[in-house]
């Protein structure tokens, strides 16, 4: 008969290893109040450099299921007044009816509507993308970065992804040259499991 602390110390690794074993499907939030997610953009300047910027406001959420990946589903909306380059003048002219018209379109959204999986902790998702007031399909491969316990008692998942979007697609028509029509998003997200 085993004894009673063996069994203790086989019960007490056990809930260990459940507690740091990732989880099959579940649901997260983005942490966008720890800062812990960001979406960075940039954009070629007349040939010479980038502008490079972020959205310092938006919220979403994700489910990831690393057993069945066709499971996995992101939303995010984002406050486009929130656009930052770190120049005054530039994203008020980026907030106008030139470009974003934050006025009108307070909000961007993106819809996730299937994954791929790609293998090795990659994949592929597709989903509707609203800009401007419209609404187009998107695909772009986004990477797992890590997932696990975190030191105040949570449980994380981060993504790494970048989409590029072509603005005439979404109606911004001012031209600033053929290289400037692409916009390139770096997305970082880190969720918090619920």
């Amino acid at each position: 008969m085993k004894s009673i602390h063996a069994l203790s110390l086989a019960g007490l690794i056990a809930g260990t290893l459940a507690l740091t074993a990732p989880v099959s499907a579940a649901d997260y939030v983005i942490d966008t109040d720890g800062a812990h997610a960001s979406i960075n953009f940039k954009i070629d300047h007349l040939g010479f450099s980038y502008v490079v910027g972020r959205f310092n406001e938006f919220t979403g959420t994700f489910t990831y299921d690393a057993e069945n990946p066709a499971n996995n589903r992101v939303e995010v909306t984002v406050q486009t007044a929130s656009v930052d380059s770190n120049h005054t003048e530039r994203d008020d002219h980026i907030r106008s009816s030139d470009y974003l018209d934050v006025e009108r379109w307070s909000e961007a959204r993106f819809v996730s509507t299937s994954y791929n999986d790609l293998g090795d902790d990659r994949g592929e998702i597709t989903g509707n993308l609203t800009l401007f007031g419209e609404t187009r399909e998107v695909t772009f491969e986004v990477k797992k970065y890590g997932e696990g316990q975190d030191p105040w008692g949570g449980y994380r998942a981060g993504f790494t992804g970048e989409l590029a979007i072509n603005v005439g697609d979404f109606g911004i028509d001012l031209n600033l040259g053929p290289a400037a029509q692409t916009v390139y998003l770096d997305l970082h997200v880190e969720g918090i499991r619920q």
